[in-house]
């Protein structure tokens, strides 16, 4: 039978720095990878995730000055490459309408363009309006790394001061938030037990209005995300390593000629023991109450391994007779994950 005598467990000793770039899109608009698999969520060394959006004012009304085809912008805040950027208002902003000869509706993109300033991106003139994007009468592409601030739609050719009614902002459709959708982060991701790139799933697919070649290609905003990725050192001395799991259990109740039955899942800690040193300055005691990942190899001679991720607990043992021990627990917000290679 196999035991765990050649095993090998690493702790996170460290951590490296990729500063704010892209994630990538999987394919399905939800999930955005690094291009690490691992990211730490150590305390000072967690991810940052500042997806390109709107965070503060930039509201869109009708022009104070009443000149016809003209609006004013508010001031505001966005980010933009993962920087919070201000924006200045900007006032009479033109946003021109339909050229006539019987197409009378035209749709104008309010945005942000990667310099934090504005600029009208006009739609094509149409006979109706669209809510597609590029057609006709339709909302225009928005250049990739620009933020929709909001739509202006006409449905006359007639010059007129623009209306309250023209003006469209609603969130995640005329108007990108980088706080919208919301998202969940996964500094461990892993597929069929082989490691996958860390990363961010939104709860709803990005909407795909981006375009820098008229429709040919596009993409959901851009999702910049700062992150670091952990260094390991080999825990010494070690021994009866648990990992965080999912357990089970059963209730039932008891109901006339049968029982009715419900099934529960709780999610436990992990736990090993190591031998320190001097039961002081060990690198290792220098991190109680850390978030920490962990690397677990049943044999340090294969690539089998089983990761983890948790806050690192402590309690020690200085006998006058034995070795200086130290138990310690791994409080985890997600179970292990076993990795094949």
């Amino acid at each position: 039978m196999p035991t765990s005598e050649n095993a090998k467990l690493l702790y996170e000793a460290g951590q490296d720095l990729t500063a704010f770039t892209t994630l990538t899109d999987d394919g399905d608009h939800l999930q955005f990878n690094s291009a690490v698999n691992f990211w730490s969520k150590k305390s000072g060394f967690a991810p940052s995730v500042k997806p390109n959006g709107l965070v503060t004012g930039c509201e869109i009304t009708p022009a104070a000055s009443g000149t016809n085809n003209l609006v004013d912008v508010a001031a505001g805040t966005a980010y933009i490459a993962g920087v919070l950027t201000t924006i200045a208002a900007d006032t009479d902003v033109t946003c021109a309408r339909p050229a006539g000869s019987g197409d009378d509706c035209k749709v104008n993109s309010i945005t942000i363009i990667a310099a934090g300033t504005i600029a009208v991106v006009a739609g094509a003139d149409h006979t109706d309006l669209s809510t597609v994007r590029g057609a006709d009468g339709g909302p225009p592409w928005i250049p990739t790394t620009s933020i929709e601030l909001g739509q202006i739609k006409y449905g006359s050719d007639t010059a007129g001061a623009v209306l309250s009614t023209e003006i469209y902002q609603v969130v995640n459709t005329h108007l990108e938030r980088w706080d919208f959708p919301v998202w969940d982060e996964y500094p461990i991701r892993v597929s069929s037990q082989v490691a996958d790139y860390a990363g961010v799933t939104f709860n709803a697919a990005l909407p795909l209005i981006h375009s820098d070649d008229a429709g040919s290609t596009t993409a959901g905003k851009l999702v910049y995300a700062q992150y670091y990725e952990p260094s390991f050192a080999e825990v010494p001395k070690a021994e009866n390593f648990v990992p965080p799991e999912n357990t089970h259990s059963v209730s039932s109740t008891q109901i006339y000629g049968s029982t009715l039955g419900s099934s529960s899942s709780s999610l436990g800690q992990g736990s090993f023991t190591f031998y320190s040193t001097d039961g002081v300055t060990d690198p290792l005691l220098k991190l109680i109450d850390a978030t920490l990942m962990f690397k677990f190899y049943p044999d340090r001679l294969k690539a089998p391994y089983i990761v983890c991720q948790g806050k690192m607990g402590l309690t020690s043992s200085y006998p006058a007779g034995d070795n200086m021990s130290h138990s310690c627990t791994i409080s985890p917000e997600l179970t292990s994950e076993r990795i094949a290679s």
